[in-house]
């Protein structure tokens, strides 16, 4: 499990939600509108902007409605299914994910980048650390 494919895979699934979202409202809300000169009707939850029966000029906000729903519902499952344990999993190797990471400071001897600030010895070469600078 690599930090780097959960936060792609999330921010797809985010985006895929989104994107229902927002075709929801250009169909339901942004094309009656911009239909209105053309005419149009259909029974549903919103206003009739042209003449009465016309379904492209209908703004139809029950749909966006439900699309909001859906993106509410679905992101909460993402959340929970996938976010929530993979930041478990993560934490018990003493990985911080979805966060700020800890302080580190570099080795000289050998440039690793990843020591915990208060190592007094370098995990890779073992060479005696310098205090970290505050």
């Amino acid at each position: 499990m690599r930090g780097d494919v959960i936060v792609v895979a999330v921010g797809l699934i985010t985006a895929l939600a989104f994107s229902t979202l927002i075709k929801a409202f250009t169909d339901n809300v942004i094309n009656p509108i911009i239909t209105v000169a053309q005419g149009g009707n259909a029974p549903a939850l919103g206003w009739q902007l042209g003449k009465s029966g016309n379904p492209a000029t209908f703004l139809n906000i029950g749909a966006f409605i439900s699309a909001m729903i859906y993106f509410v519902l679905f992101m909460a499952v993402v959340y929970f299914l996938i976010v929530i344990p993979y930041k478990r999993v993560q934490a018990r190797r003493g990985v911080t994910v979805f966060g700020d990471p800890k302080p580190a400071k570099t080795c000289p001897a050998c440039l690793s980048d990843d020591l915990p600030v208060a190592a007094s010895k370098c995990r890779y070469c073992a060479t005696d650390q310098p205090p970290y600078p505050r």
